[in-house]
């Protein structure tokens, strides 16, 4: 099977390298207390990691960085797909709005996707081999220990590829 490997997001859910947008008031790896207000939260797109349609906001730490913790949202139009992809640390999805649905397996099959409504919780571990896809705007919380990594499991699905950025 073939691979490809480059940062970022989330998702990144899974991403892209060095395109991590932080919010400018202290939320993107303040030591101290952070506190975020929906109406306060910086908007930016997605990086190249994701297909294009995607938002993120960074909350805490950095994705980019190993070892560090971080908290990011990812805002998903109607329809968004993320093809099947592995990441190599565990990834922790949270739905804060509208419904989320993710699979297992190397194949993408709507038919085995489980549907998450806001409130519900998912974790995948890393190397674990899954694709998602929004039903409504959604609106999903991931958190983890970086680098937020993505790997298709089809190299011709990673967007990276589509642009002749990788």
């Amino acid at each position: 099977m073939k691979k490809s490997l480059v940062l970022a997001a989330l998702v990144t859910m899974a991403l892209g390298s060095g395109s991590w947008s932080q919010d400018k008031a202290g939320h993107g790896g303040d030591a101290d207390h952070v506190m975020a207000r929906p109406d306060s939260i910086k908007w930016g797109p997605a990086p190249p990691g994701l297909p294009p349609g995607a938002q993120v906001a960074v909350l805490t730490g950095d994705p980019s960085k190993s070892g560090m913790p971080y908290v990011i949202r990812v805002k998903l139009p109607d329809g968004f797909k993320v093809p099947p992809h592995w990441h190599p640390t565990d990834e922790n999805v949270t739905v804060l709005k509208g419904t989320f649905m993710a699979g297992k397996g190397e194949k993408m099959d709507p038919a085995k996707m489980e549907e998450l409504p806001a409130g519900s919780f998912v974790r995948m571990p890393k190397t674990m081999r899954h694709y998602a896809m929004a039903k409504g705007e959604t609106v999903i919380q991931v958190h983890g220990v970086g680098p937020f990594e993505i790997t298709y499991v089809n190299p011709a699905d990673d967007p990276r590829m589509k642009d002749g950025k990788k």
